[in-house]
């Protein structure tokens, strides 16, 4: 995968998928192996972020299959358009895409669009899980049920475990700390990545606090969407992080929060079922990222990290920027679809997709990996009757000379 995102990579021509540096070979040097390991990491995530929304009823084999398929062939070929110097929408091209091509500075579009479209057609040819929308006779049920988690403390560990892990994405995407100028691009990166993912957490909880209140009267906050929201806001912020204001940011991450409720409640209209609500969130806000950044991309910021002309559409200059990020996301909406949508149904039609409904009911875990996550069998009754007789009979001697003191 990483030799068909960068190699061969060369400014003075444009290639749709590179061709060199297979297997590592040639890369010894540590600047190179670094960089391999640090891409290793970003294309880890796109494939990740489809697990959650396919959980509880997709098989492994499955897993292991479109995995293989995003981050061996489809997500390196957007890496090599966007990310590579010889990608046809690079901003690194000698020769770029309508002067400065498209900002992306650490994947609103190469990554998490790439993951969070490739779920949103998962989820669609995989079918919702049982329960979910229909009975068990395929007749729909007049609400959705939703599926609780097993562990909200877990759901927020697991959430500033990824908030901390971004800026190891968002500032560490400058590649490099030492030479003038970059120190204070991952400056400004880590302050925006902050405040939009602060501003999306309060948004989504507070906004669907209100909708919850219009609606029943009463008045709940909803950790879930509180978590979201500030993934969203990190999500919608990844893409301008070193191009937009600290102001810009929190109004961005203000506005993540609000296109993950909506995307998230159409899922539920269209009766896509997504068991973590990645969608929204990466796929969603991936395209608000790359949107907003064609809006808010300060021209000093610009050419501070890019050292290009084209900014963002509030600062006058027409939308250039904005076309070229449009473009951005039609390409790989389209390119995604054109692969994943035939692999995806190929993986149904041979029965490698979803598991039987009986290996759902029971659960994955029970049915395909050897046992339950979690050991909630407790002792038995006959053990509990026993230890109750043990210490039914049990009494406390006082000895007569205390008694009668």
């Amino acid at each position: 995968g990483y030799a068909f995102a960068y190699g061969g990579a060369d400014g003075s021509f444009k290639s749709f998928i590179g061709n060199q540096d297979f297997f590592l070979i040639n890369m010894h040097g540590g600047d190179q192996l670094i960089g391999f390991f640090f891409q290793f990491a970003f294309a880890a995530t796109a494939a990740t972020i489809v697990a959650g929304t396919v959980a509880e009823r997709c098989k492994f084999e499955a897993y292991i299959a479109y995995s293989l398929m995003l981050t061996g062939f489809v997500y390196p070929v957007v890496v090599h358009a966007i990310w590579s110097s010889a990608g046809f929408l690079s901003a690194f091209s000698g020769t770029p895409f309508l002067g400065s091509g498209m900002i992306d500075f650490a994947g609103s579009g190469v990554v998490h669009m790439t993951g969070g479209v490739t779920a949103l057609y998962a989820a669609k040819i995989l079918g919702p899980r049982i329960g979910r929308f229909y009975d068990a006779d395929g007749n729909e049920l007049p609400e959705p049920v939703s599926f609780p988690p097993h562990s909200v403390a877990l759901q927020v560990l697991g959430t500033f475990i990824l908030w901390v892990g971004w800026y190891g994405f968002n500032p560490g995407s400058t590649l490099g700390i030492s030479p003038a100028g970059y120190g204070d691009v991952a400056a400004l990166c880590a302050v925006t990545t902050t405040l939009a993912a602060a501003a999306g957490s309060v948004s989504a909880m507070f906004t669907d606090m209100i909708m919850t209140r219009i609606k029943t009267g009463e008045t709940m906050y909803d950790i879930t969407m509180c978590m979201n929201g500030a993934l969203s806001g990190l999500v919608g912020i990844t893409a301008g992080c070193s191009v937009c204001e600290p102001w810009a940011a929190f109004v961005i991450g203000i506005i993540a929060g609000w296109v993950y409720i909506g995307f998230s409640n159409l899922l539920v209209k269209l009766k896509i079922d997504d068991a973590v609500d990645a969608i929204p969130v990466h796929f969603g806000n991936g395209m608000w990222g790359c949107i907003a950044t064609g809006l808010f991309a300060s021209p000093g910021l610009v050419a501070n990290a890019y050292g290009s002309e084209n900014y963002g559409a509030f600062y006058g200059q027409g939308g250039k920027l904005l076309a070229i990020e449009i473009c951005g996301i039609l390409f790989i909406i389209g390119w995604v679809g054109v692969i994943m949508i035939p692999y995806f149904l190929l993986l149904n039609a041979m029965g490698l997709f979803r598991v039987d409904a009986l290996e759902e009911e029971v659960g994955l875990d029970i049915s395909h990996h050897k046992g339950a996550a979690y050991d909630l069998s407790g002792p038995s009754e006959d053990a509990k009757e026993k230890y109750e007789i043990s210490t039914s009979q049990r009494k406390i001697v006082i000895p007569a000379d205390e008694e009668n003191a």
